[in-house]
């Protein structure tokens, strides 16, 4: 005899569909370790592969392993990564302590605001780069993925309270698959790393 299992009433599939925690930022030396392409790309590395070990990480990214061990070091100094156990030999695995950051510059604090703003023009730079390398390869894609992928466009009145809505419900959608990021196994076969760019902004001053 059997018995069917409701997994959406499963308290271990529940917490393994929930988004994983989010590490808000406010010290502003933490974020300066971060504004550093080195470390942005060990943590993305991490993001992607799982634990990894500096020499495993190096070949990822292209650096030498003493600049990865290096790089990894200052990031567990700020509570970004930590070591995830023991390995055969001298190797060190380095993990993700949080697949989920947020941060903002609206700080009372004129140093914390500027550590914000730095490490988002960083961010920012990185992100649009990567777009630009995307669109410079895009026909050599499969073509059900040239088919889905691309920018879209709107332009809408919207109050700041409208414009907040939006940007939930929209991340709410999204996270429905964050749990791929932290569990390799419940990624499905055909899918890849996919990254979605977001901003709102007013192109004319509110109120005209």
């Amino acid at each position: 005899m059997t018995s069917d299992r409701n997994l959406a009433n499963d308290p271990a599939e529940e917490e393994r569909q929930s988004p994983p925690p989010r590490r808000d930022l406010s010290d502003p030396r933490a974020m300066r370790a971060l504004t550093h392409p080195v470390r942005l790309a060990l943590l993305e590395a991490l993001s992607l592969e799982g634990p990894l070990t500096a020499t495993q990480a190096g070949e990822l990214i292209g650096e030498p392993p003493n600049t990865c061990s290096f790089h990894f070091r200052q990031l567990a100094k700020y509570g970004f990564v930590e070591e995830a156990g023991p390995a055969p030999g001298r190797s060190r695995p380095w993990r993700l302590v949080s697949p989920r950051m947020h941060y903002t510059d609206l700080h009372d604090d004129p140093a914390t605001a500027v550590a914000a703003r730095e490490l988002d023009a960083m961010m920012r730079a990185r992100y649009l780069a990567r777009l630009d390398a995307f669109y410079t390869t895009r026909s050599s894609l499969p073509r059900e993925w040239q088919e889905v992928t691309g920018g879209s466009q709107a332009t809408l009145y919207l109050t700041p309270a409208e414009l907040r809505q939006v940007d939930e419900e929209i991340m709410t959608i999204l996270d429905r698959y964050s749990d791929r990021i932290t569990d390799s196994e419940r990624r499905p076969e055909g899918s890849a790393p996919t990254e979605f760019l977001m901003f709102a902004y007013p192109f004319r001053q509110p109120g005209t």
